[in-house]
């Protein structure tokens, strides 16, 4: 290592003059040597290396620095004992030491300066290797990714916030151009190349994002009050749409950041699954195809059955009616013989309703157990299996949980078949009837200490005048596809554990079904 690299430190980047730096300082520091000694000038002429030295702190390292200020040291000491070594008075010293102290003040706080601008150097050296680390990941990485500028959109809300609102969706609703308006605060810096290809050059560019980085209105909505919450994360299933028109369904997170300051680069993501979706719907209906076909062949292997198990005893009651008939035609009637004819007829009539309630048994669900069941839980499943048809139909479920709701003792599977036939008819009556708002209100409550009741109320046509009176009979539907069971299948199950259906309109619109259901059913029931 040369000495040269000892005392100059590396160049920095667009700096070329160092060198010359180093030169003029130490010519300087001779300049005010032979100025100081050998001129007649009053004064601390010494105190002038101070300039020296800073000239010098420009190219010097910190050994630079020490060597530059002890050869300041060592020329002002010199001066002096040329000049008043021999003939030395107090003001002389004093100015002796003065420039002394100034050059050690001046030496320790650049050496101080030059301590912070080598740890600033390393920090910002530190900081370019994990933002190149971090752009590298962005970049590369096979899940489309942007950073958004939410600092206005942030400010807005927190605004917002500050005036008490609390429900955005609710103030959406007074206030119609608050989406439009918060999408305009949204500023895309940056998006990999996965982005571009999942949405296409326009849709991931740069400076406000389009309609599809928006995605649903409801689900904006829903992340910035996750915004106004002050939550870490946002994560939801959404619909986007492609430079090209085509829709896909993508999985978007959106990480928020706990510091306000850094809400200037927002981390996006978005992962396609719309083939996974694909896929469970096809295996959705297939499952579901499956099961109409099993219960097709079921019913018909029982009806073959039954047709010839009931054919014997259905005889046997028509030959013991007609062997009556014959006994009360005789004179005298021959009572006795007319009554073990009865007595027959009562036993093969038995016998056919035995095998009639086998193939209930058969048909019904095998698990008739009852169990305490946690209706707010027991909906939330609900909701859950039916979430494809919820999101196909873009039909919201809003649930009133009461927190003192007691658990009911009922068969499970039963009360969810129930509630799952009155949410697709909620479903299929909104899309018949093209509805542009569709939800699905559902609310429990407890009327009295013995029963409990859920509500399922829809926005839909509601209920038509000619079909109120018959709403719960078998065969009968409004639907053109329709078998006309399930609202009878319904209130039958309901009915069979000591519950009730009731079917009205709501006085808001739409349909309003109300299932009452025993905390404890009565013996009978079970």
């Amino acid at each position: 290592m040369s000495i040269a690299s000892i005392l100059l430190r590396a160049r920095d980047p667009g700096q070329g003059h160092n060198l010359a730096f180093g030169v003029v300082a130490v010519t300087l520091a001779a300049v005010i040597f032979c100025i100081d000694t050998y001129t007649d000038i009053e004064g601390a002429i010494a105190v002038l290396y101070v300039v020296s030295m800073l000239l010098a702190a420009q190219s010097m390292t910190r050994i630079g620095l020490l060597v530059i200020a002890a050869g300041c040291a060592a020329l002002t000491f010199l001066s002096y004992a040329m000049t008043h070594g021999q003939e030395a008075n107090l003001q002389e010293t004093l100015r002796l030491f003065g420039a002394l102290a100034a050059l050690s003040v001046t030496t320790l706080l650049l050496l101080k300066t030059e301590t912070a601008r080598l740890n600033l150097l390393s920090t910002h050296s530190a900081l370019s290797e994990s933002e190149a680390r971090y752009r590298s990941i962005f970049d590369r990485t096979r899940v489309a990714l942007w950073e958004r500028d939410y600092s206005k959109l942030r400010s807005y809300l927190m605004d917002v916030r500050a005036q008490g609102v609390i429900d955005i969706k609710a103030y959406a609703r007074v206030n119609p151009t608050l989406v439009d308006h918060c999408g305009s605060l949204i500023k895309a810096v940056a998006a990999n190349q996965a982005a571009r290809e999942l949405l296409g050059p326009n849709s991931s560019g740069m400076g406000i994002p389009q309609r599809a980085l928006i995605a649903g209105q409801e689900k904006f909505l829903d992340m910035l009050q996750a915004i106004m919450n002050g939550d870490r994360t946002f994560e939801d299933k959404v619909e986007v749409q492609t430079d090209d028109g085509e829709e896909k369904l993508v999985l978007l997170s959106v990480s928020l950041p706990e510091d306000p300051a850094a809400f200037g680069r927002v981390v996006v993501s978005m992962v396609d699954i719309t083939q996974r979706e694909l896929a469970l719907k096809a295996r959705a209906e297939a499952q579901a195809e499956l099961t109409k076909a099993s219960r097709a062949a079921m019913a018909g292997a029982m009806s073959a059955s039954l047709a010839h198990e009931l054919n014997q005893p259905l005889g046997a009651i028509v030959i013991n009616a007609q062997t009556l008939l014959r006994w009360l035609d005789r004179e005298p009637p021959d009572l006795p013989a007319v009554r073990r004819s009865a007595e027959r007829m009562i036993r093969d009539s038995q016998r056919a309703s035995e095998l009639i309630q086998n193939a209930r048994r058969v048909l019904s669900s095998p698990n008739n157990d009852l169990e305490n069941v946690d209706l707010g839980s027991l909906i939330d499943e609900t909701i859950a299996l039916m979430e494809h048809e919820l999101q196909q139909s873009k039909t919201a479920v809003l649930v009133d949980y009461s927190p003192h709701i007691p658990t009911v003792s009922t068969v499970k599977i039963e009360l969810q078949q129930v509630l799952i036939n009155l949410m697709t008819n909620a479903i299929q009556a909104m899309d018949e009837a093209g509805c542009s708002e569709r939800s699905i209100r559902i609310k429990m409550d407890q009327p009295d200490i013995e029963h409990v009741c859920i509500a399922v109320r829809d926005t839909g046509p509601g209920i038509g005048a000619d079909a109120k009176d018959r709403l719960f009979a078998p065969f009968f539907t409004t639907k053109a596809t329709g078998m006309g069971m399930g609202l009878s299948i319904c209130r039958s199950t309901l009915e069979a554990r000591g519950g009730r259906l009731d079917g009205t309109n709501h006085s808001e619109g739409g349909a309003l079904f109300e299932m009452q259901l025993p905390i404890k059913p009565e013996a009978e029931h079970a």
